[in-house]
């Protein structure tokens, strides 16, 4: 196998620049964890196979995973989300294997898995549960090996859960998207700000005073519908589970199926988890100059099949935006071939919320190792959760009150009353 595949060694340098800028807001993961990493190297001579985004925090959650004494290898999880310079520094500053260049096919994508698993991982960490699923469709061999894993998205988690269900997964997962300290932040911040400025990098439209519809009301999905409503859009919110889609409308938002939303929303973003969520009857409702985008994991959210069979010409009509002409005559703009327009269009979720996410991901392995866990899908524990929000607290300089030892029994019992 080759020790690394990225676009061009020489992109390292700025690579690198940008590395140490996320890392000035990474405190929790790089100064707090780092440092104890250092001295303790709980890692020690582990071998780790992670698929993530090649962005500047992933290099800082594998910089650290490698000072706490990993072996660790990296892969993009999405063809359009990998940061060509810092995948080189990596290689050149770091010497960690990296296997990702940005627009890469199918073929190299999943070569590059395998390039990955070649170091024959006792922990996996994944986005989106491709490199698991692979490891247990391919490599049944390698499966002995494993001790654990960790999942940092919605839709992987999906994926694993429905793997335990069926009594296929071979090792357990720690569930790192469920955290308090991933989801309420990375999640809803996150990929609120993020998407937006993918979508207004790809397309240079203003926000204010268009109709914004929004597929799903997870914490993606709520984080997003926040700052598009904090913009000035008029934001529709599409839902199929009851209680996501009554929240909404307590939040304030319009409420309706995808088929109605599609006959008056200018800007579409789907972040569900499932597929055609918007497909060919919505495409055939929409207004001529409609925007669609997804910030879901993978592209099948969006029903592009349906929409090239829809349309009579295609063509580049900027960077990450390809307009569609209908054979209604209306045209459709496809931003970022449907797939992570925040990672595609942007840069991803900024650091000092990737520092919590990241810093989830590093105490897991540092807990997979300590703990013999059967093959399932795991919570993340509170007390990490708990202490990664006091880290970032203390790295705010936020204080917090303390309970009182009457508090703490009054809490505790039962015989108080009016």
């Amino acid at each position: 196998m080759k020790e690394f595949l990225v676009k061009d060694l020489n992109l390292a340098e700025m690579g690198l620049k940008k590395i140490k800028w996320a890392e000035n807001d990474m405190p929790v993961l790089r100064r707090k964890i780092a440092g104890r990493f250092r001295k303790e190297r709980p890692l020690s001579g582990v071998k780790i196979a992670a698929c993530l985004h090649v962005t500047t925090e992933t290099a800082n959650l594998v910089i650290t995973l490698k000072e706490g004494g990993a072996d660790v290898r990296l892969t993009a999880s999405n063809p359009l989300s990998t940061q060509d310079d810092v995948a080189a520094a990596l290689v050149k500053f770091f010497e960690i294997p990296t296997f990702a260049i940005k627009g890469e096919g199918k073929e190299t994508y999943y070569q590059n898995i395998e390039s990955v698993l070649s170091i024959n991982p006792q922990i996996t960490m994944d986005d989106g549960a491709d490199l698991v699923s692979t490891l247990h469709s391919k490599h049944q061999e390698m499966l002995k090996n494993v001790v654990g894993g960790t999942e940092e998205t919605t839709t992987g988690v999906i994926r694993l859960k429905a793997m335990a269900k069926d009594g296929v997964l071979r090792y357990p997962i720690i569930a790192v998207n469920d955290a308090y300290t991933k989801h309420l932040f990375d999640n809803r911040y996150g990929t609120g700000q993020s998407s937006l400025d993918g979508i207004i990098r790809a397309t240079n439209k203003l926000i204010a005073g268009t109709t914004f519809v929004v597929a799903g009301y997870g914490w993606c999905g709520r984080g997003l519908a926040q700052k598009a409503r904090g913009m000035g859009a008029q934001v529709i919110v599409t839902e199929v589970d009851p209680l996501r889609a009554l929240e909404a409308h307590m939040d304030g938002f319009r409420v309706m199926p995808m088929e109605e939303a599609a006959r008056v929303g200018d800007i579409f973003c789907t972040l569900t988890g499932d597929k055609n969520v918007i497909s060919e009857k919505a495409f055939i409702n929409m207004k001529d100059g409609a925007i669609v985008s997804n910030a879901g994991h993978f592209n099948v959210e969006i029903d592009i099949e349906a929409l090239e069979r829809l349309s009579v010409e295609k063509q580049e009509a900027r960077p990450m935006v390809t307009e569609y002409k209908l054979k209604n005559g209306r045209r459709i703009y496809l931003l970022a071939d449907g797939r992570l327009v925040n990672l595609s269009a942007a840069e991803g979720h900024p650091a000092s919320v990737m520092d919590m996410s990241f810093a989830n991901q590093a105490l897991s392995a540092e807990y997979i190792l300590k703990n013999r866990l059967s093959p399932d899908v795991y919570t993340i524990p509170y007390d990490i959760d708990v202490e990664i929000a006091r880290l970032k607290l203390d790295s705010l300089g936020i204080k917090i009150d303390t309970l009182t030892e009457e508090q703490k029994s009054y809490l505790n019992s039962w015989r108080e009353g009016t």
